[in-house]
């Protein structure tokens, strides 16, 4: 599980981290809220063809709705419109290393607001990771850190917007991102068509694939990534991403190599590095629960029976609506959608 887990983080760190500094370079063709709308709407096209996969129940969409409607709002409409901002402001290498700072606010709040395990060395890699996006944020002209203020608040959006979708487990990740697509898209490029100029041309189809790679395959493979690891460990591993997009803004974009941002990569590639090797093990309990996920049959947690509408167990991985029975037992574990139990300080 934490194998999969890594490299579909991974693979969505790689996505948004290129996708970041080619946003910057459309960010002075289109307004903010005009590209913010544009790169969600991108998403929620290319996750279209998935979203009929797996049908939730009313009770289901109910049960998971306060979330989904809190993650759309902040994640899915408030944060890209803040990240455009800064790109306008920001170099796009140094906007790309400040995206780092979604760790460390998404580290603080599984802590301290949704109880998330972390241990010792997740909460170091991630200090460390904040350190690095400390050191570009409050260095250069009175414009560059005011396009830091406004790529730190799209980052708390998104930490915010990481606990929850990592513990919606009545969705698909595809469903997720095409619920933020339509809605924030939507309502972000409406008002940029009202209060700016009306955006035509290539910067429109560059924004939409820019948005189909980078938002909408990178948002789903981090929210089926993150169920498996964890909101925290799943960005850290997404805080990869700044560094591919650094690496595509002085290799390919021509921008100047700060020295500062050197030392800015050498000291998050180091708390990156922290999440391995970072689960435990105690005695812990399972309440009885109905969820619908992507599981298979060969672990210690899915044992149920398939009725004539579900895969059969042979079939390797897949998804449906499953019950869990209660159960106390011991083994390795991360915080994913099925360890979220409390932990005495003995187990910490």
């Amino acid at each position: 599980m934490m194998r999969r887990g890594f490299v579909r983080c991974s693979a969505a760190a790689v996505l948004f981290g290129i996708s970041a500094p080619l946003a910057s370079r459309l960010a002075g063709d289109l307004s903010a809220f005009s590209l913010a709308g544009l790169l969600y709407l991108g998403a929620a096209v290319f996750v279209a063809p998935l979203v009929g996969r797996s049908r939730p129940s009313r009770r289901e969409v109910r049960r998971g709705l306060p979330r989904l409607a809190t993650a759309v709002v902040l994640g899915g409409a408030v944060a890209p419109v803040l990240l455009a901002a800064g790109l306008q402001r920001t170099p796009a290498a140094t906007a790309s290393l400040l995206l780092n700072l979604e760790l460390a606010f998404t580290t603080l709040l599984a802590l301290f607001v949704f109880r998330e395990h972390l241990g010792r060395r997740v909460i170091a890699g991630s200090g460390l990771v904040a350190l690095a996006g400390a050191t570009l944020g409050w260095s250069g002209s009175a414009e560059i850190r005011g396009g830091a203020a406004f790529i730190a608040g799209a980052c708390l959006c998104w930490a915010l917007d990481n606990c929850l979708t990592a513990t919606l487990d009545v969705l698909t990740p595809a469903q997720i991102t095409f619920a933020k697509g339509v809605v924030a898209g939507s309502a972000n490029l409406v008002i940029g068509l009202v209060s700016g100029r009306m955006p035509s041309g290539w910067p429109v189809l560059g924004a939409l694939v820019v948005g189909a790679l980078g938002y909408g395959a990178s948002i789903t493979l981090w929210v089926a990534g993150a169920r498996e690891l964890g909101a925290a460990r799943g960005q850290l591993v997404f805080a990869t991403a700044p560094f591919v997009g650094a690496v595509v803004s002085w290799t390919f974009l021509a921008e100047p190599v700060a020295g500062r941002e050197l030392v800015a990569v050498a000291i998050a590639l180091i708390g990156v590095s922290f999440v391995l090797h970072s689960d435990h093990e105690h005695d812990h309990a399972h309440a009885a629960v109905e969820h619908d996920h992507e599981h298979v049959h060969d672990d210690a947690h899915h044992d149920h029976a398939h009725g004539p509408a579900d895969r059969p167990p042979d079939s390797g991985r897949h998804q449906h609506v499953h019950v869990h029975g209660a159960v106390a037992h011991r083994h390795p574990h991360l915080p994913d959608i099925h360890h979220r139990h409390g932990h005495e300080q003995a187990n910490a």
